[in-house]
């Protein structure tokens, strides 16, 4: 009998060391992908003045992961959502948002010409184009990228959004828009940080004037 409960401690033992294990390895694989993971950063931000606008410059910095850009070779479209919010401080209460900006960015690969197309809109770009403000023809990937990348003039507000006497921010968030891939994507991408293009940084609006 007593030889019987030995063993079983011992394989009970044996089994709560392979399970360390195993969570162990599970802590590593975990580490080892937010360590993989794609990383998004705002290289350049600045405001100025031009006329009765709030104009934003800002350049966006990564490095297309493979599985995004086997998708774009295959026909997906990616739209990339860049958004600033401008809010006015206020010490009594939360802050309180004076003004809002999107730019939507439909990239593009056109198999039969080999070139990239990229659309750019003020709000979300439907199949019929519409609100299309802009579009651009690129020979190569990185030509484009860049043009997504980056982020020149801006304009994110009216003058008379802005009470100058008081302290403002503004929020400026960039992302792949996940939710606007096809629907068998959108699941595949969960979870998945090849898919996560992000960054979000909030700075003082400091006016500087146009040259």
């Amino acid at each position: 009998m007593t030889a019987f409960i030995t063993h079983c401690l011992r394989n009970a033992r044996l089994d709560l060391i392979g399970l360390f294990a195993c969570a162990c390895l599970a802590w590593g694989y975990s580490d080892a992908a937010r360590a993989e993971a794609p990383t998004t950063d705002v290289s350049l931000f600045q405001l100025e003045r031009a006329g009765d606008a709030v104009l934003l410059t800002a350049t966006v910095g990564f490095e297309l992961p493979a599985a995004v850009e086997e998708a774009l070779l295959k026909g997906v479209a990616m739209i990339f959502v860049a958004e600033a919010d401008v809010f006015r401080e206020r010490w009594y209460w939360s802050n309180k948002k004076v003004a809002s900006a999107e730019r939507h960015m439909r990239l593009a690969y056109q198999p039969l010409t080999r070139r990239w197309r990229l659309n750019v809109a003020s709000g979300r770009i439907t199949n019929a184009g519409l609100g299309v403000a802009l579009n651009q023809n690129f020979e190569t990937l990185s030509d484009a990228l860049v043009a997504v990348q980056r982020l020149a003039r801006w304009k994110i507000a009216d003058i008379s959004d802005i009470d100058l006497e008081q302290r403002h921010l503004v929020e400026f968030r960039f992302r792949l828009d996940v939710s606007q891939l096809p629907r068998p994507l959108q699941i595949g991408s969960l979870g998945q940080t090849d898919w996560d293009i992000s960054v979000a940084t909030t700075r003082p609006l400091i006016l500087e004037s146009a040259k």
